[in-house]
């Protein structure tokens, strides 16, 4: 199976009920769910499995529930004899990859990503920042296009998921700014995203930081599987380069094409969308 690659979800797939089959079924992926609500101290699988709604979708919640999901997953997977030959994460995905590649234990990941989830709504209040997907963007302008847009604040691609789509992150007024500039650049559409804070961009440098203290605690051991990561889109192979790609990523754009052109490269010819719902692979 030299041609397959395991892929993990990040925000935005999460849903009341996601994970109870699974756990109804597999003893193996009901262990999952009990490490993780025994590691954060409170019952994260009852808040998968039967919400309500409002708190999964806080990030603090949302980010160790779609990790945990991952993994109960990928516990069967291997139960079942499947291996893959690469892993890749999308954003918060990166550490359920982390998990597969042998690099991050579980307990050390759900309790990261519920700090991280925490550091990253914290480090802009609510409204100041803001999310927009771009449809068929103008690539060749559309670094010119977010400088001209900013004015002074910020205003940055922060998800390169297809070349058909691109998401912009920064202060509202900035993205507000940009949208109007793409559209009338031949953009397709530009679409508002529903979303707490302003993920990967510099306006998250301050959750960055706050979590390099929780990264640099943790142990990261040598992959036992090569990850694709999100901040370069190469592979990394030791513990020390997964642990600064976590740190990077926070801040920087998830190069999500790149990493999917970088795997093709390597000869991965089909994937795997290992969690919640199936946004990667369609």
């Amino acid at each position: 199976m030299s041609d397959i690659a395991f892929l993990f979800p990040g925000q935005g797939s999460q849903a009341v009920g996601m994970g109870k089959a699974l756990a109804e079924t597999w003893p193996v992926a009901r262990q999952v769910f009990e490490e993780a609500d025994e590691a954060l101290g409170f019952p994260i699988s009852r808040l998968c499995f039967e919400g309500p709604e409002e708190e999964l979708r806080l990030t603090e919640n949302t980010q160790p529930a779609l990790l945990t999901v991952s993994i109960a997953a990928l516990r069967v997977l291997e139960q079942e004899g499947f291996r893959p030959s690469f892993v890749a994460g999308h954003s918060l995905g990166e550490y359920s990859a982390l998990v597969a590649a042998g690099s991050l234990a579980f307990r050390d990941a759900v309790r990261l990503v519920r700090n991280r989830g925490r550091y990253m709504q914290e480090a802009v209040p609510p409204g100041v920042g803001a999310m927009a997907a771009v449809l068929r963007p103008p690539m060749d302008g559309l670094e010119q296009i977010l400088a001209e847009a900013a004015q002074g604040e910020v205003v940055t691609a922060a998800n390169f998921n297809s070349p058909e789509q691109v998401v912009i992150a920064g202060h509202a007024g900035a993205v507000a700014r940009a949208s109007e500039m793409l559209k009338a650049a031949g953009a397709r559409r530009v679409v508002p995203l529903p979303v707490s804070a302003p993920f990967h961009c510099p306006l998250m440098l301050p959750a960055q930081q706050r979590l390099k203290t929780d990264l640099d605690a943790t142990a990261f051991a040598d992959l036992a599987v090569p990850l694709v990561n999100n901040v370069d889109a190469r592979v990394v192979t030791t513990g020390a380069e997964a642990r600064d790609g976590l740190h990077r990523q926070v801040s920087g754009a998830v190069r999500w094409t790149d990493s999917m052109r970088a795997l093709a490269a390597l000869g991965v010819r089909r994937a795997v969308e290992v969690g919640a719902g199936a946004v990667l692979c369609g």
